[in-house]
């Protein structure tokens, strides 16, 4: 049966998600549906999550056997590239061995932005889906004890920011051409060349120009948690609504209306600093391993 030929294996709010999407306009890729099978982790081996609404959340996730994770390229057969996106690849170390292993010859893709950054966005993300209480320096201060009691890898705030220690078992098992690191702030300066520079990695056409209107994924805070509730569950007039609108418009609506309910509450740069310097040493490292100037990441 089919396998992948690549993954995009990180890191968490890099831009994933929207990344996926955009990867799935190509009419020379497929994409899995769902995006996130976290199966290399997991395999055999379902996950035991005891935080908050964890077993709820990722039920949806728990693709552990190999016939199932093949069983979802089932339609990839004729596309020259074939992938799925799972941020958790790059956090769980034994995800690599058993890419390996499975698919030795898959190309990979990371996209990695500033640690202090995408810890806080992480945090928003959960404010947003209304499972996270506390601030952020509380939800910090409590992460040591969330992970000592089982809680799933999406309260790990600090942990998975952790880029060098993450990427080295890569590093070390496959060959750095099928490797492609990319930085977060090049998504956002250049989408367009971005992921056509994707394209050219994955050797399909990268003349083509996926639609980037609609924002995937944004981590903010809802203004008003009425409407924010009203656009996350589903609802009898929704269901309607979709009946007679075209799901393109539909979707734009959508988003359009996700955006003006969403704000985005800074992180201070006092406490951006503190926890940039948690990180100092491994961006440090990062920085040798990619060879590539990582100063602005330090500032």
């Amino acid at each position: 049966m089919t396998m992948p030929n690549f993954l995009v294996i990180g890191a968490g709010k890099g831009g994933t998600t929207a990344l996926h999407r955009y990867l799935n306009q190509h009419p020379q890729i497929f994409m899995s549906e769902p995006k996130e099978l976290s199966f290399f982790p997991f395999e055999e081996r379902p996950p035991d999550f005891r935080g908050p609404n964890d077993d709820e959340d990722f039920a949806r996730q728990r693709v552990t056997s190999l016939d199932d994770y093949r069983a979802c390229f089932a339609g990839a057969a004729g596309y020259p590239a074939r992938g799925e996106s799972s941020p958790v690849y790059l956090y769980y170390p034994e995800s690599a061995a058993r890419i390996r292993r499975h698919i030795p010859e898959a190309k990979l893709i990371a996209v990695l932005r500033q640690p202090a950054a995408a810890a806080y966005s992480r945090f928003l993300m959960l404010r947003r889906n209304g499972v996270e209480r506390l601030s952020f320096v509380e939800a910090l201060a409590a992460e040591d004890r969330r992970v000592a009691e089982g809680w799933a890898h999406r309260w790990h705030y600090i942990r998975r920011g952790f880029y060098a220690k993450q990427l080295r078992p890569y590093f070390d098992l496959f060959p750095r051409e099928q490797i492609r690191v990319y930085l977060y702030d090049e998504f956002v300066g250049n989408p367009v060349g971005f992921v056509q520079d994707i394209f050219r990695f994955l050797n399909v056409d990268d003349s083509f120009v996926p639609d980037m209107s609609v924002r995937h994924n944004e981590s903010k805070v809802p203004r008003s948690r009425a409407v924010q509730t009203y656009l996350l569950e589903p609802r009898r007039a929704k269901e309607l609504i979709k009946r007679f609108v075209p799901a393109t418009l539909s979707r734009r609506v959508g988003d359009r209306l996700r955006r003006m309910n969403l704000s985005r509450p800074p992180l201070p740069d006092k406490l951006k600093r503190e926890l940039t310097e948690v990180y100092r040493e491994d961006i440090l490292e990062l920085q040798r391993m990619l060879g590539r100037d990582l100063s602005h990441w330090l500032d």
